[in-house]
């Protein structure tokens, strides 16, 4: 393990990033309950930056607490200068600079940044030179296991971005072809674990402590990149740390307390970006908040329509009746 990375490896869990999902609330409300978890940000754009760096636009991204560390800024690009810039930008926010090579959306690879990268590991390994140049914070890469399944580079990939710098490594394991559909084949990982020397984390499908302890056993990584999973679910990252500590499996949040959290992520996300807009961005969530329990769908199906937080506010302490 990098000397860089160790201060920053305090637990064997991190939050992985998610474009519109993993943002300042999010972020605040997972280190309710977990303070040492690795919070990893939304992609930013090095494109993006590059314009904010010249006067013309800000982000939200950026916004974070004194007590949201360990904290990583994930960018996404593909022109080593822009990365270097960002990465030197990000530096004074960052406990460490996450490279997305990783992600599947097709306006993403078709920009040549995202998932594409890793057919095109020179230009990869390049970038991450680059932002090394930028920033005396560890620099880690989140990939795929490759482009599809007949272009699996993943283990050559690491190894190159070992040689290049990276100190850290998060592995989806699953091809950009397959997105986010089928199940991640978490023992590919264990060959990547074989070849490299830098920590790695290994993400897909952890959606409950166990299938945090599933993927550990079989991927052999060092710790777990939770996604999706803790959406509607805030504790599962500190469950898995739980469990990794003690060996003791906590229940997962009843309906009352996952209310809870949905009013708090709510409130939180009104204060941050305003009634309309807040209200807007919280129905993505509501199907996280209430899968497997009962009258779930008229549940969810009110909450989507309604645009008056009391409204809601009301509808969701009528659960609990």
């Amino acid at each position: 393990m990098s000397s860089k990375a160790k201060p920053l490896i305090q637990s064997g869990v991190s939050l992985a990033p998610m474009a519109g999902i993993t943002d300042y609330v999010l972020r605040s409300l997972i280190r309710k309950y977990s303070k040492s978890c690795l919070l990893t940000t939304e992609m930013i754009s090095s494109e993006y930056l590059a314009q904010t760096l010249n006067g013309r636009s800000g982000t939200e991204i950026l916004k974070r607490d004194e007590n949201h560390s360990p904290i990583s800024y994930q960018i996404s690009g593909h022109k080593p200068d822009l990365m270097r810039r960002a990465a030197q930008y990000l530096s004074d926010f960052a406990d460490m600079i996450d490279i997305n090579m990783g992600c599947p959306v097709k306006k993403v690879v078709g920009g040549q940044d995202g998932a594409s990268l890793m057919r095109n590991p020179t230009l990869a390994a390049d970038l991450v030179k680059a932002v090394k140049d930028g920033t005396d914070k560890p620099v880690s890469v989140k990939f795929r296991l490759g482009y599809t399944a007949e272009e699996m580079n993943y283990v050559e990939f690491g190894q190159k971005m070992q040689e290049a710098g990276a100190d850290f490594i998060t592995i989806h394991a699953r091809t950009r072809a397959q997105m986010y559909s089928g199940k991640a084949d978490w023992e590919k990982i264990k060959d990547l674990k074989e070849n490299v020397d830098i920590p790695i984390f290994a993400n897909g499908d952890i959606v409950s402590v166990e299938s945090a302890i599933e993927c550990l056993k079989l991927s052999h990584a060092d710790g777990i990149a939770v996604g999706r999973g803790a959406l509607g679910d805030a504790t599962l990252i500190s469950r898995i740390e739980h469990y990794l500590k003690t060996g003791e499996i906590k229940p997962a949040p009843t309906l009352d307390e996952k209310i809870g959290m949905l009013k708090y992520h709510l409130e939180e996300e009104i204060k941050l970006r305003g009634e309309n807009v807040g209200i807007k961005f919280m129905r993505k969530f509501y199907p996280y908040y209430f899968s497997g329990f009962e009258h779930a769908k008229t549940l969810r199906t009110k909450l989507v329509t309604e645009e008056n937080s009391q409204k809601i506010y009301d509808i969701l302490n009528s659960v609990y009746a």
